[in-house]
This record gives structure tokens, sequence and C-alpha cells, in this order.
């Protein structure tokens, strides 16, 4: 299958412009019009993943987060991101980026989440486009929980052994905002939206102060917030394109360790 018809299918799910400014999707190292073998879905691009792809056949690579940020002025493999694009080259493998564009889509990260918490009347927590995109949701969960057992309830179906939070208010949780990643910036439409629980990312100290004690902060990890979104990512191309060859990578991308 030609790389052009994936990237056509992928796009007719996510505009490249539903994307945020910031952010670079879209084919990053590679040609179009190359046949695409068998691809490798990852959350990052590293050397590893690279690797796992060249073992597994795979001439291309999807990932979530873009490899390449920046502009690239020299590929010597100086920086990590030097190596990791001169070895796709090297070994003809095509980097493909979906990142924003995923997490502002209806079906997207945030929903994946809220489908693992089982929550229901669910909407965008920032709507954009007249609601076609957004940033996080909000929604219900099946049954009202104390904050202890909501964590460890969030424990649970997201995987994780740690949370970050601010100090428990003493309130039940039944209406929570998602925002998989980074979203402090969306502290303020939670507390707006009247959640009673805010489940996100990579929060700094201060923003634990924004709680004053109208909403419990959770913040779970940045890639622990995302990582079901090759799942998802798997499942959207399994059932566009059923008889293309395509793999979940093995590798752990996240850089965070905890001793």
């Amino acid at each position: 299958m030609l790389l052009k018809e994936i990237i056509n299918i992928l796009e007719n799910w996510c505009p490249l412009n539903s994307a945020e400014e910031f952010d670079n999707v879209g084919l990053l190292v590679g040609n179009s019009n190359e046949i695409i073998t068998k691809a490798i879905i990852t959350i990052d691009t590293t050397e590893e993943v690279v690797d796992e792809a060249i073992k597994n056949d795979c001439n291309l690579i999807i990932t979530f987060h873009p490899i390449i940020f920046d502009g690239l002025k020299n590929i010597t493999e100086q920086t990590y991101v030097e190596r990791i694009v001169f070895k796709a080259i090297q070994n003809n493998i095509n980097i493909y980026a979906i990142h924003t564009n995923l997490d502002n889509n209806p079906r997207g990260v945030n929903y994946k989440i809220c489908q693992k918490l089982e929550m229901n009347n669910t909407k965008f927590l920032i709507s954009k486009v007249e609601g076609t995109f957004g940033m996080g949701m909000v929604g219900e969960l099946n049954k009202e929980l104390s904050e202890i057992e909501f964590f460890n309830f969030l424990k649970s179906k997201m995987n994780i052994k740690n949370i970050k939070h601010s100090p428990f208010i003493g309130k039940n949780i039944k209406k929570v905002a998602v925002l998989g990643g980074s979203g402090s910036f969306a502290i303020e439409n939670a507390i707006a939206e009247k959640a009673d629980c805010y489940l996100t990312s990579d929060l700094k100290y201060h923003d634990y102060f924004k709680a004053d004690n109208k909403i419990l902060l959770a913040d779970i990890g940045h890639y622990e917030s995302e990582q079901f979104t090759k799942e998802l990512i798997l499942e959207f191309l399994n059932e566009k394109i059923p008889k293309f060859a395509c793999i979940i990578s093995k590798s752990n991308t996240n850089p965070v360790n905890y001793f």
C-alpha cells in the first residue's frame, strides 16, 4: 500500500489543520509514494523503536509525539533527534506524526481516557470549530465515588502506581474532566464546568494552588495519560484497512522513571 494512501486515511480522520499551531504533524521523514509493507505504532520515536521497526521489517513508524519539533540544521548524529532521523533514513523507514490533531479529535486521545474510566455524557472541555474538534473532555462516572475510591479506581483503570494531586476537599467524585498530556492551561475550564476532579499531567508546583478547594487536581504523568493512544490508532487502522500489517511497539518510551 502506498504511504500517501495511508496518509489520506489518517488525515481524513485527523486533519492536519485541527492540530495546534505549535505542533509538527504529518509526514516527517520519508516519501509519500513509497510502498509500505508494515507499520509500527509508538508514543515516541526513540532509537529503540527504530531498531524495533528494523527487526520487525516495518518501513513506517506512526508516532504520537513528533520526533522533529524544531528545525534541523544538521543531521550529524550529534543529538538523539539527529541520530534517530539518520537511522530511519539509512534504513528506509518513514516517520509519520499524529499528535494534537488526534488530541483534538472527538474520538481521540481524551475520548479513549473516558472509555477507560467508563464515563458517560462526554463532551469537549474546550470546544473548537463549532464543536467539531476540541481539547480535553468532561463527563460523568457510572457512580459517585469518594476521593479515595476514585483514585483506587483511577489507578486500576489507567494502570498507574502514582498520582500527584491537590489537597483532598472531602467531596465525592462524579463529574470528571480529562486532558491527556500537559493540561495546566485548562484548570480554570475544568472548574467552570463544575468538574469534581480534573485528570491531566505535567502540573507545576503553583498549579496546585489553582484548585482553590473547588476541584481535585490529579496528575497521573504525561506518558501514563496517553499510553492507550497506541491502541486507539491500531483500532482505527484495523477498522479502515484490516488487511494492512500494523503492530504496536513493545518499547516503553516513557523517559520518566520512579524509584
